[in-house]
């Protein structure tokens, strides 16, 4: 393993290095969490609470930019019973394992890198295997509450850092028939309940270790993480409906590929 001097601290530009990180990738399946670990590692910066903590708090910046780009969403009773549907196996999975997944899978480099190349391969395999629904409904309210609970069951493997949660939803949704554009919306709104527990709980968990600087970082990665994904859920929403995920799933490869030669 290549060695690194670690920083016992991190800094304003590393803040929002990881802000910009955290909102390009959080909506598409190559996970943003995955990205910001090994980040952390190329950048030196030590693992601590702190850390750990700040990974997860500056998902808020991309829960921040779907709340904008799809508010109309959120207040239509019928979508918001599905996003409850889907939302109770991972809440329910997530906080059973709350202390393996922050002391343990989230400070794993190699976990990411395996996660992340195992999930290229099914991502390629699944699309190769894949046929669209031509006939189906893209209407978010055509998605039965038997299905959201289904994609909130496969949305739980994202607990392991490098599965990503949007591929593991897009993933779930195209096997149960939905169409690309519906599963992917659904991904990005399902993504807001999810987050913000996750972090809300964390943060109630840490809140007494936290000094105003390090609230300062976090509020300048949310930030920063908020004018990104506003950028990145356009992107992805106009890529699918002419494109398949069989390039995000090469890059998973690849990038874990790298990691395992040149840094692990």
């Amino acid at each position: 393993m290549q060695a690194v001097d670690y920083n016992t601290s991190m800094t304003a530009l590393e803040a929002v290095l990881l802000g910009i990180l955290e909102g390009a990738t959080e909506f598409l399946p190559i996970s943003s969490t995955g990205h910001l670990i090994l980040a952390r590692h190329l950048l030196g910066i030590a693992e601590s609470p702190f850390t750990t903590s700040f990974l997860i708090a500056i998902q808020l910046g991309a829960i921040a930019a779907v709340v904008l780009s799809f508010w109309r969403s959120f207040l239509d009773a019928e979508i918001l019973k599905r996003l409850l549907t889907a939302f109770v196996p991972t809440a329910i999975i997530g906080f059973i394992l709350y202390k393996l997944i922050k002391d343990f899978l989230l400070t794993s480099e190699l976990t990411v890198v395996i996660a992340l190349l195992v999930g290229g391969i099914l991502l390629i395999a699944l699309e190769l295997l894949h046929k669209e629904n031509v006939h189906g409904d893209d209407s978010l309210r055509s998605i039965t509450y038997k299905q959201a609970f289904l994609i909130g069951l496969f949305q739980s493997i994202a607990i392991i850092p490098g599965v990503s949660r949007s591929g593991a939803t897009i993933a779930g949704g195209l096997l149960l028939g939905l169409r690309r554009v519906a599963i992917v919306e659904f991904s990005f709104l399902l993504a807001v309940p999810t987050m913000l527990a996750a972090t809300g709980y964390d943060l109630l968990k840490t809140y007494s270790t936290l000094e105003a600087g390090n609230i300062g970082l976090m509020l300048l990665g949310a930030v920063t993480a908020f004018i990104v994904a506003l950028l990145a859920l356009r992107f992805l929403l106009a890529f699918v409906k002419t494109r398949t995920f069989i390039p995000f799933g090469v890059y998973r490869i690849l990038l874990a590929v790298v990691f395992l030669i040149f840094v692990l």
